[in-house]
């Protein structure tokens, strides 16, 4: 728990130790750059551990390393951002891995569907972010699209701040004067259909005794520039666009630089320029 392992200050920021934060920087590479000016996001992460409690499920005992590493990757979207874009909400819930979720939907007929689904991670509007605790999470494998659970939930975090999901966050005219969100809509929405025609022809490519949501389909998908779960909708388009954008930025900036570079308008970052 947060309380016995890294206490709060008075004025609820944790005090993070320095080697502990050092630890963390150097086992995630995208984080590196920001060693020798890391101060930003270091008291950034302790505002996050001051003000959100964190809990594990499923077995999983927290440990102020884990906490670390996930505050990290959480408080890196908003670096330049703030706290503030996290409010309204105060529940970190992490699992030990993929977890089981129970879902309950309603079709166009008015029927309810109950089943379950296993997932990585869970966003939801005005409650906890739910992600699990894997390190193979926070690292792309060489020659696949990024995969990090944590940016991608707390990207949705961002986009539900202002009550959908649906792939434009809010923009804040003192930060985001520049954004247009009609150009964002069309620039989004152009990326997200030339991905999800290249994701229709690798699938169409896929041997018939293949799952496309197996393992053995990972080879035939490897060539993408973002993981195929990018083509679900216009929400998931953003927010695994921004995990390859603080993860594997050249990858995603080479295939859809337009919306890169509003990507990083709204972050106020751009990983590539050092």
């Amino acid at each position: 728990m947060l309380g016995r392992l890294l206490n709060p200050l008075n004025s609820g920021v944790v005090d993070i130790p320095a080697p502990l934060w050092e630890q963390v920087l150097g086992e995630l590479a995208f984080l590196k750059p920001l060693a020798a000016t890391g101060a930003g996001l270091r008291e950034l992460c302790g505002r996050l551990l001051g003000t959100k409690v964190m809990t594990g499920a499923g077995g999983l005992e927290l440990t102020a390393p884990i906490q670390v590493t996930i505050a990290a990757q959480a408080c890196l979207p908003i670096l330049k951002l703030g706290i503030d874009w996290y409010r309204g909400w105060s529940g970190i819930v992490v699992y030990p891995s993929e977890y089981v979720a129970r879902r309950r939907v309603q079709d166009e007929a008015g029927l309810v569907h109950e089943f379950e689904e296993t997932a990585s991670g869970e966003a939801w509007q005005g409650g906890p972010v739910i992600v699990s605790w894997r390190q193979d999470d926070a690292e792309p494998t060489v020659g696949q699209a990024a995969f990090n659970v944590v940016i991608h939930e707390f990207a949705h975090k961002l986009d539900l701040l202002d009550g959908e999901a649906d792939g434009l966050p809010p923009l804040d005219r003192r930060l985001h004067g520049q954004l247009d969100p009609h150009r964002w809509r069309r620039v989004l929405e152009d990326a997200y259909q030339r991905f999800s025609a290249a994701v229709d022809l690798v699938e169409l490519e896929l041997p018939g005794d293949v799952d496309p949501e197996s393992s053995q389909a990972d080879a035939y998908y490897a060539h993408l520039p973002l993981d195929p779960y990018a083509a679900q909708d216009a929400a998931e388009f953003f927010a695994v666009s921004s995990e390859t954008f603080f993860v594997e930025p050249r990858r995603l900036r080479d295939a859809f630089p337009e919306w890169y570079s509003l990507l990083s308008a709204f972050y106020l970052q751009d990983p590539l320029a050092g």
